[in-house]
């Protein structure tokens, strides 16, 4: 849990109303996926007076759009608020899709069959990219083209996803349908009506994969400062004058890639996406032939339900990793847990007699048209508003950033001079949120109850 200064929370919580009742006492409120990385390296504490480039924020987006910065030979300096990498590339489930979640129907309407194919295909260019990037700089972050099982949770939602998939292999997307009769052979639960499977999907390590973003940033030369907030962004004539909590910095250049934990630094950004908190569990270790049975093929897993679950083993396959969101408000992991461990539970019963290690909470960027957005205002450029499926579009147009701020070509994007959209009364405090998140959860029981009926 991210505290007011930025810090890691590893307090433990929790506690037990009965034997098998409730997830065990002492779980963690940090991410698990930290303690599987060495401690991070020693990163100067104080800012540099003057660079080519300062960066915002220091996850997969930043650290990429400085690596090919830096890599192009200007001098390039990293800041955050908190730890490097503390946002959500060291909290994410570490699972990665093709990211663009509107259908090209959709995406058509809006900006024509060409653009909206092109957009369509950014997303497995951004899966392809961070494969490659990860062979490339030799990361190991357990990488590996596991796939995915998309379940239906209830059977309109099955055949729904029947026709999707459809729409999907006319793409070139792989999409294989798998029947409720079939599920097991995929998923060990019977809470689901089937599903479609995306063979092409990925599972990674997420605080290792921030990890080799970090080395390969140190080693082309980039300044990285951390727990040194930006307070302030002055254009110039030359540039930028930043202000920090620890001095001022002169630069060409600024990029702002804070995407969940975009601030009033920069108010125009802010009112554009909607930050929101996503919840995570890790179970404690788990006998395997329990894991082999719930995750047979250890894909990733995911739901069709509004407010969506999404789930999978650990690399080493000892322990489920289970997140989502369970309350309408932004609540703390150590109210969150005992929820997410009850949901868990009731698509694999069998893990109601294990307790749980670890509970955190990531904040994600949601845009209005459900799009990520990369360009410049007022001079920054900037990439957010990844939806939720950052891991791999992060990194991607991080590193399209880095390239636009060298002013190459090749920088250029499906996402280039799309509208960024906001709304009237809208600063950056999602207001709307709470009853938005209670209608989906609402809509989610009422048809798994009609389901349930059905059955």
């Amino acid at each position: 849990m991210l505290q007011p200064n930025g810090k890691e929370d590893n307090q433990r919580h929790g506690t037990r109303h009965g034997p098998g009742t409730e997830p065990a006492a002492g779980f963690k409120t940090s991410s698990y996926w930290l303690e599987t990385v060495e401690p991070a390296p020693q990163l100067p504490t104080d800012p540099l007076s003057n660079v080519d480039c300062v960066v915002v924020g220091s996850g997969y987006t930043g650290l990429s759009s400085a690596i090919e910065i830096a890599r192009g030979g200007r001098s390039v300096m990293v800041l955050d608020s908190g730890d490097a990498g503390s946002g959500c590339s060291t909290r994410n489930g570490g699972q990665i899709s093709t990211s663009i979640k509107p259908s090209v129907n959709a995406l058509a309407q809006k900006h024509g069959l060409e653009r909206a194919r092109a957009i369509r295909s950014e997303g497995q260019t951004a899966l392809d990219w961070i494969e490659d990037f990860v062979a490339r700089e030799q990361i190991d972050c357990d990488f590996n083209r596991c796939g995915r099982f998309h379940a239906a949770h209830a059977p309109r939602q099955f055949e729904q996803l029947v026709e999707q998939s459809k729409e999907l292999r006319s793409e070139g997307i792989e999409a294989q349908v798998v029947t409720r009769h079939e599920q097991h052979a995929e998923l060990g639960t019977d809470a689901y009506y089937g599903g479609v499977v995306f063979p092409r999907h990925a599972s990674v390590n997420a605080a290792r994969l921030h990890r080799g973003f970090l080395q390969a940033a140190l080693g082309a030369g980039v300044h990285v400062t951390p727990n040194c907030a930006v307070t302030g962004i002055t254009k110039t004539r030359d540039g930028f004058d930043v202000e920090t909590e620890r001095g001022a910095v002169s630069a060409r250049d600024v990029v702002v890639a804070t995407n969940g934990y975009t601030s009033a630094l920069t108010p125009w950004m802010q009112r554009r996406v909607i930050p929101i908190g996503s919840y995570v569990i890790t179970t404690e270790e788990l006998p395997t032939e329990l894991v082999d049975k719930l995750f047979p093929t250890n894909r990733i897993a995911s739901d069709t339900c509004k407010v969506v679950y999404y789930y999978r083993a650990t690399p080493d396959r000892k322990r489920i990793m289970f997140g989502g969101r369970v309350t309408a408000s932004e609540t703390d992991p150590a109210k969150s847990a005992p929820k997410l461990f009850d949901d868990m539970c009731r698509i694999f019963p069998e893990l109601r007699s294990y307790g749980i290690s670890h509970a955190w909470q990531g904040t994600v960027a949601y845009s209005f048209d459900e799009l990520a957005h990369t360009g410049v205002q007022d001079g920054i450029h900037y990439a957010m508003g990844y939806c939720g499926s950052g891991v791999s579009m992060a990194g991607y147009l991080g590193m399209r950033m880095g390239q636009k701020v060298l002013g190459r070509r090749e920088g250029r994007t499906a996402f280039d001079g799309l509208p960024f959209p906001t709304r009237p009364l809208y600063s950056g405090k999602p207001w709307f949120l709470p009853a938005a998140v209670a209608w989906y959860r609402w809509q989610d029981r009422r048809q798994h109850r009609k389901a349930a009926a059905m059955a």
